[in-house]
């Protein structure tokens, strides 16, 4: 079964107030969950106040500033995609992403055809 990981970071979640020896060990982590096998990661999503969003209303395209949905517990800045034997493989991987450990989460969802 194939699952997306979506990484949430912690809203005050700010990496360039980690120490150097703290940013390594992020990117280290980062690094072996990009590194385990049957993973495939994804790019950064940016910063949330750079989305832009684009709804219909009345029949119009519309857009606005931010993302579409404004998660009060941190802000969706990454995704893993991991084929995995059983949804416990997934949250094993999940709880091995740093921003578990840094007051974020990570949202498993099961990633299959339904169209």
């Amino acid at each position: 079964m194939k699952y997306v990981l979506l990484i949430y970071q912690a809203k005050d979640y700010d990496p360039s107030k980690l120490s150097e020896e703290d940013y390594k060990d992020v990117a280290a982590r980062y690094g072996a969950v990009n590194a385990t096998p049957n993973v495939r990661s994804g790019w950064p999503l940016g910063f949330a106040k750079e989305a832009i969003t684009v709804r219909s209303q009345d029949g119009q395209v519309v857009t606005s500033s931010g993302p579409y949905v404004d998660q009060p517990g941190g802000v969706l800045g990454g995704y893993v995609e991991f084929e995995a034997e059983n949804q416990a493989e997934a949250i094993r991987l999940a709880a091995e992403i740093p921003a578990v450990a840094q007051g974020g989460a990570v949202e498993i969802r099961p990633s299959r055809v339904y169209w």
